[in-house]
Parts: structure tokens; sequence; C-alpha cells
């Protein structure tokens, strides 16, 4: 009875860990970080938004503006701090987001989060008009 006990224990933590350290999904979005603040009365949380502008199939539509929340590691002080600069200037960005299989409620209110951010360069360089 005890092995059964400590069989039924270790594949409970296993199944745990496997939930809480293990990414689902990785990849990137791009677009403008819209707020970041911290949440919370008990566990305090970092959530932020991102907009993402993206355009229709059609030609000469509009961009449509889809907007994700996030959640920050509260370790990651770095990524907090790109991630309120960028927020007040209105820079665009792309950060780099992993996608968790479960939320748990004292590391954030969703499953992505946000590892890295990087910032694109507001200049570009003027195109050279081409002579005929």
């Amino acid at each position: 009875m005890k092995k059964v006990l400590a069989i039924v224990i270790a594949l409970l933590i296993g199944v745990f860990c496997f939930l809480y350290f293990v990414s689902y999904e990785d990849g990137y979005w791009a677009g403008k970080v819209l707020s970041v603040s911290k949440k919370g009365v008990l566990f305090k949380t970092y959530e932020g938004r991102i907009s993402m502008e993206s355009f229709g199939a059609l030609k000469n539509t509009s961009p449509i503006a889809e907007v994700r929340d996030f959640s920050v590691e509260s370790s990651n002080d770095q990524v907090l701090k790109d991630l309120e600069q960028v927020a007040l200037t209105g820079e665009r960005v792309n950060l780099k987001f992993k996608r968790m299989f479960v939320r748990f409620f004292w590391r954030g209110d969703t499953k992505y989060f946000v590892t890295e951010v990087e910032r694109v360069g507001t200049t570009q360089t003027p195109a050279t008009p081409q002579t005929p």
C-alpha cells in the first residue's frame, strides 16, 4: 500500500512539474505595448497588453488591431524595465513569448509569458528613386 501511495505521489509531482515548467508554444509577437501593470492583492503579478496590427486579405483595407494580453515573471527584472520603457514611448517591439499548458494564479493572469523584448529600429532608410 505504501509503494502504491509513493508511486501516485511521485506521478502527481511529475505532472505538476511538467505543467509548471514546460512550455506549450514559443514564438514572437510584433506590435506596440499598450500597458504594463502590477496586479493582485495577495499574489502580485505583472500583466501587459500588446497591440498587433494586421492587414486584411483584401487590397486597400484598413489595418485590423488585435490586442493580446500577456504576463511577465516577477523575477525577470530586465524584461519588466524594457516593457515599461517601450510602453511609455510607443515604440514598435518584438516580444518573445512562451505559452504554458496551464495558468497558475500566482504566476499570472494568462498562459502567455514574455521572456524577451526586442526593440525595432524606428529609423528607416529612405528608398532611392530609380531613374528611367
